[in-house]
């Protein structure tokens, strides 16, 4: 008998879980005991993350978050229920009618104005738009906004440590502020990322961005968010999303910020 070999491993939230294989077949653990065994590698994981979220009381998997979507939202993203899309659209419309990404790459985006498609939502709590304040009423203004225009464009990792150098001194490096421009700019290829809430929807669906993510402004972390992003678009085709303004709902919605809500019909 060959010995056993671990061909993955990830710790999503407090829970380490494994997939080995030994002689053809697979054994899901979590913490080390068994609780799947399949012929088949992926059904032994979905049925380890599937067995383990009941247990603990939490579903795991995307057919249990398109379920619960559909609780709350039974017409799905093109209802008129669909109530978080229409206020992230006004405000991107009025970003891209007084600040545009091409006005923000040439450095000529007024910072009242960008200052104003901040306050349009309620995504940022209110220390974190205090400090967007500091920032686009200071010297760096126009720095930042150029820098999030570059890390929108697509050069994001050089542009990502120059965001970090221009907030820190503010205490506003953290990522809903550095996501929030280039979501609303370019949302069918960026993200506004809400760490907690996205965290949350990654352990459920047992993704290991709910392990790989640290509050640093790291690209990896921001590779990996992009990562869950395009499964979950993926898996949500039927649901037909039409950018990422609809998945980040979407995983807003799954992540228990609407526990105990009605149904919205």
């Amino acid at each position: 008998m060959a010995p056993p070999k671990t061909i993955r491993s990830e710790k999503i939230g407090k829970v380490t879980f494994d997939l080995v294989e030994r002689d053809g077949r697979f054994f899901g653990l979590a913490d080390r005991k068994r609780v799947s065994e399949e012929a088949d590698a992926d059904t032994t994981w979905r049925i380890l993350l599937q067995t383990v979220g009941e247990a603990m009381g939490r579903y795991a998997g995307m057919d249990g978050a398109k379920k619960l979507f559909l609780h709350y939202y039974p017409g799905g993203f093109h209802s008129d229920a669909f109530s978080e899309r229409p206020y992230k659209i006004k405000a991107k419309l009025n970003l891209e009618k007084t600040s545009s990404l091409e006005k923000a790459l040439t450095g000529d985006a007024d910072p009242e104005q960008v200052l104003s498609a901040f306050r349009a939502t309620n995504m940022l709590f209110s220390i974190e738009q205090a400090r967007v304040q500091d920032v686009l009423r200071s010297r760096e203004a126009k720095n930042f906004i150029q820098a999030a225009a570059n890390f929108a464009e697509g050069d994001r990792k050089q542009s990502l440590g120059m965001l970090d150098r221009i907030l820190s001194p503010f205490q506003a490096n953290k990522w809903t502020i550095v996501t929030y421009l280039p979501f609303l700019w370019r949302p069918s290829e960026h993200i506004f990322l809400k760490p907690e809430a996205t965290k949350d929807f990654a352990e459920r669906i047992g993704h290991r961005f709910a392990s790989l993510y640290r509050p640093e402004l790291d690209i990896r972390v921001y590779e990996s968010l992009l990562d869950l992003t395009a499964a979950t678009r993926l898996e949500l085709a039927e649901l037909e999303p039409r950018d990422n303004i609809d998945v980040q709902s979407f995983i807003w919605v799954i992540s228990g910020s609407y526990d105990g809500e009605q149904p919205r019909t």
